[in-house]
C-alpha cells in the first residue's frame, strides 16, 4: 500500500483537488508529480487535475480547493447558503451548489465528475469588492483533515438570491425564503446594503422585508442606501409599487400602495 503520510502540504487533502499547473507554479517538481501519478499517490479525475485516490471528491472539498487556488474568494452563497443554514424552501433531486466569485469559473469545473450541479455566479454586478464580505459576512466552515471552505451568511445569501429574481428565482420562491428569515442581523444587513451595487436588488429586498414585518426591519431605513432613481420594470405588465418603484406580480399588489398597470421603464 502506498504511503500517503508525507505528502507535500500543497498537495490536496482527501476529498479535495488541485491543478497540475497550480502546483508547478508553486515549485513542485514536474517529475515528482509524474511519479505520484505513476505510483497512484495522486490520480487525475480530469485533464490537468490532481486528487487523492483514497477518498472521493466532495462538493465541500472542491469548493475549498477553488477558493484556495483563486485570486478572489470562491464561496457557497445564494440558494445553497440558505439551504445549508436550514433556511431553504425547495428540495432538488440533484444537489445544486451555487458558487460565487469575482472571477470566471475554471474551464475544468464543467468536466469534473460530480454528483452535484454546479452553478457559478459572478459578483461584480452585486458587490463593490471582496473586503467587507471577507471580514464580516463570509463564514469559514472547517473540515477535519481538509481545507476550510467558505459560505455566505443568510444576510448576504438572500441579497444574492434577489439578483436572480424573476429570471431564475420566482417572486413566490423569494417571498417564501424571506418568510424564514426572522432572525437576520440588522448590523450585517446595513453593512451589506451599503456595499451592494445593484439598485434592483436593494429595492426588492425592502419590498419583501416590508411584507413580513420582522423586528430587524425596524433598524433599516431605505433612504440610508442608494436606491437609484426612476422606475424599474421587473415584471412586464405587473403592478407598480409606489414605495420602491418596481413592478411586481399582481398577486403581490396592495391597492393602497400600487398604481394600476405599469408597462416599461421610465
Amino acid at each position: 500500500m502506498s504511503n500517503f503520510s508525507h505528502l507535500p502540504t500543497d498537495w490536496p487533502p482527501p476529498g479535495h483537488l488541485t491543478t497540475r499547473q497550480w502546483l508547478l507554479e508553486r515549485g513542485q517538481p514536474r517529475h515528482a508529480l509524474d511519479n505520484a501519478l505513476k505510483s497512484g499517490r495522486l490520480v487525475a479525475p480530469a485533464r490537468g487535475l490532481l486528487t487523492r485516490p483514497e477518498s472521493p471528491l466532495t462538493w465541500q472539498g472542491v469548493t475549498a480547493s477553488l477558493d484556495r487556488m483563486s485570486p478572489h474568494p470562491v464561496y457557497v452563497g445564494g440558494l445553497s447558503a440558505l439551504a445549508q443554514a436550514g433556511l431553504g424552501h425547495y428540495v432538488a433531486r440533484v444537489t445544486p451548489i451555487h458558487l460565487y466569485s469575482r472571477t470566471a469559473p475554471p474551464g475544468w469545473l464543467s468536466r469534473l465528475p460530480s454528483n452535484v450541479a454546479w452553478h457559478w455566479h459572478l459578483t461584480k454586478r452585486l458587490w463593490q469588492d471582496d473586503t467587507v464580505l471577507v471580514q464580516s459576512s463570509l463564514r469559514e466552515q472547517p473540515q477535519e483533515g481538509g481545507w476550510p471552505w467558505r459560505m455566505a451568511s443568510p444576510e448576504q445569501a438572500i441579497l444574492e438570491v434577489l439578483l436572480d429574481v424573476p429570471g431564475q428565482v420566482t417572486f413566490e420562491h423569494a417571498d417564501n425564503l424571506m418568510q424564514g428569515l426572522s432572525a437576520l442581523s440588522p448590523r450585517r444587513l446595513d453593512a451589506l446594503l451599503k456595499v451592494c451595487r445593484h439598485v434592483q436588488v436593494k429595492r426588492l429586498f425592502f419590498f419583501f422585508a416590508d411584507r413580513h414585518h420582522y423586528p430587524w426591519r425596524q433598524h433599516l431605513t431605505p433612504t440610508d442606501y442608494d436606491l437609484g432613481k426612476g422606475k424599474r420594470n421587473i415584471v412586464t405588465g405587473g403592478r407598480l409599487d409606489k414605495r420602491y418603484l418596481i413592478t411586481v406580480p399582481a398577486a403581490f399588489h396592495d391597492e393602497r400602495l400600487f398604481e394600476e398597470s405599469f408597462h416599461g421603464q421610465e
